[in-house]
């Protein structure tokens, strides 16, 4: 019963690791993601570290990637960027890329 309780235990460790972590790659990610469009919307850099917070706080409105695509979207096609949502698409997908590895880097 012991050995049941222990694997028990070392599972829902595992779980609550994973899903810290994912929580960690998704901000970093989004982070970078703020980053990028701040850049291409030329902001000051007070300015892009509060824009970064922002497409941060962007990914608690729902679950998924869509609400911080469709904050990062708005933006830039009002800072008149020549940006697409498949442009947005890719680069989520490379900072997901980056942040990963920069995670690793640290661990």
């Amino acid at each position: 019963m012991t050995d049941f309780n222990d694997r028990k235990r070392g599972e829902e460790a595992k779980f609550a690791m994973d899903g810290e972590t994912a929580f960690k790659l998704a901000a970093r990610r989004n982070r970078l993601m703020g980053e990028w469009a701040a850049g291409l919307m030329n902001l000051t850099d007070e300015e892009a570290d509060a824009y970064k917070k922002a497409v941060v706080q962007a990914d608690f409105e729902e679950a998924g990637d869509e609400d911080v695509i469709r904050k990062l979207l708005g933006d830039l096609t009002a800072a008149e960027c020549d940006v697409s949502e498949s442009d947005i698409r890719a680069m989520l997908e490379e900072k997901t890329i980056e942040a990963k590895r920069q995670l690793m880097s640290e661990s």
